[in-house]
C-alpha cells in the first residue's frame, strides 16, 4: 500500500509539473495571407517567431496561421483577437493616409532601405496620425520598387492605356489612374487566377512575384522603371490584449524584437526575394526590361501631381510637418547602409 501510495503521489506530482510548464508557455498566433513559400512566410515571420522566443526564454511560443480572415481585414483579425498578430497592407483600406510617403514614386532604394526609413519615419514622424488605433505596431516596412508585369511588351506609356491592370490600392492606384489603365483590385493571392482568367492584362508588382505569385507563367514581360514605379506600404501588427497578458518582463522583451530592428530584417529579405525573382524569370524566359530616360521623363511628369496632393491632405494633421518627413524619409532611404 505504501509503494502504491508513493506511486500516486509521484503521478500527481508529474501532472502538476506539466500543468504549470504548460501554463507558463503562451503561444503567440500569427495569421498571415501570402503563399508558404513566399518570402514573408518561409523565413521573415519564422525569423521574427525566433527572436521572440528567444527573448522570452522560450516562454513565448510563435505560431504561424493561414486563412484567417482575407488579406483586406487583417487589422480586424488582431483588433478583434482573432489573432494576436499579422502583417497587413496599408493599400487594402483607404483609411491609411500618411503611410503612402514611402509609397511615392521614385524613392530609388531596395526593399531593406525602403523599410528602414519607413519604421524610422513613423517613429519620427507619421505615426502622430495614429492611423492604426487598435493595435500596436511592431515595425513599418516596404517591398521593393515595383514594376510592370504584362502579357505583351510595353513599348510606351501610352501602350497601358486601356489594360486592365491589377492594382494594390493606395499610391499604386494613383499610379494607374494617371496612367490611364483600367484598375482591376483583388488581393495578392488572387492575382494569378485574375491574369490566368483574363480578368486583367498585366499587374503592378515588385519583380519577386514572378516566382512567389508564378506571374512568369501569366505575363512574361516585365519592365523596369528606374527609381521605382512605386512602393508597397506594409507593418506587422500586434495585439494590445496579447501583449498586456504577458508580464511586465515577456512584454519588454517581445516589444525589443520591434521596429527598426525587424524592419531591416524583412526589407533584407524581401530585397533577396527580389534578386531571386529577377534571376528565375530570365531563367524562365521572361523579357526583361528597363525603361529608357524619355519614357521616365514623361513618367516623372505624369506622377508628379501624387506628391504634391499627399502633402496637400496630409494638412489635416495639425501635429504632423509632411513635408519634413517626406525629407527625412527619402534622406534615411539614401543613406541608408
Amino acid at each position: 500500500m505504501k509503494k502504491l501510495t508513493t506511486g500516486v503521489l509521484l503521478v500527481g506530482a508529474a501532472a502538476l509539473l506539466t500543468a504549470t510548464n504548460v501554463k507558463a508557455e503562451t503561444v503567440m498566433k500569427f495569421s498571415s495571407w501570402a503563399p508558404p513559400t513566399h518570402p514573408q512566410n518561409a523565413k521573415v515571420f519564422p525569423l521574427w517567431g525566433k527572436r521572440i522566443e528567444a527573448a522570452t526564454q522560450g516562454r513565448v511560443k510563435w505560431k504561424i496561421e493561414y486563412k484567417l480572415a482575407s488579406p483586406p481585414k487583417q487589422f480586424e483579425v488582431v483588433r478583434d483577437g482573432i489573432a494576436d498578430a499579422a502583417w497587413i497592407f496599408h493599400g487594402y483600406n483607404t483609411r491609411y493616409l500618411a503611410t503612402q510617403a514611402v509609397e511615392i514614386p521614385g524613392l530609388g532604394a531596395t526593399a531593406e532601405a525602403a523599410s528602414y526609413a519607413s519604421q524610422k519615419t513613423f517613429e519620427d514622424h507619421l505615426g502622430k496620425a495614429n492611423e492604426h488605433r487598435g493595435v500596436v505596431v511592431a515595425t513599418m516596412f516596404s517591398h521593393g520598387d515595383a514594376v510592370i508585369h504584362t502579357k505583351k511588351q510595353i513599348k510606351s506609356l501610352a501602350d497601358l492605356k486601356g489594360l486592365k491592370i491589377r492594382v494594390a490600392g493606395g499610391v499604386s492606384s494613383l499610379v494607374g489612374k494617371q496612367l490611364g489603365v483600367v484598375a482591376v483590385k483583388v488581393p495578392a493571392p488572387k492575382v494569378y487566377e485574375t491574369l490566368s482568367s483574363g480578368v486583367a492584362d498585366g499587374v503592378f508588382m515588385p519583380v519577386e512575384t514572378q516566382k512567389t505569385f508564378r506571374l512568369k507563367e501569366v505575363v512574361p514581360y516585365v519592365t523596369f522603371m528606374p527609381g521605382g514605379l512605386y512602393y508597397g506600404s506594409f507593418a506587422i501588427i500586434a495585439s494590445p490584449a496579447f501583449l498586456d497578458k504577458l508580464s511586465a518582463q515577456d512584454r519588454k522583451a517581445v516589444l525589443s524584437t520591434t521596429g527598426t530592428s525587424l524592419a531591416k530584417a524583412v526589407g533584407k529579405i524581401w530585397e533577396q526575394g527580389d534578386i531571386t525573382g529577377l534571376a528565375d524569370a530570365k531563367k524562365s524566359g521572361s523579357k526583361i526590361q528597363t525603361a529608357g530616360s524619355s519614357i521616365m521623363s514623361q513618367y516623372k511628369g505624369i506622377t508628379a501631381n501624387i506628391e504634391a496632393n499627399w502633402l496637400k491632405k496630409m494638412g489635416k494633421f495639425k501635429n504632423i510637418n509632411a513635408k519634413a518627413a517626406l525629407a527625412d524619409l527619402r534622406a534615411a532611404a539614401a543613406n541608408y547602409k
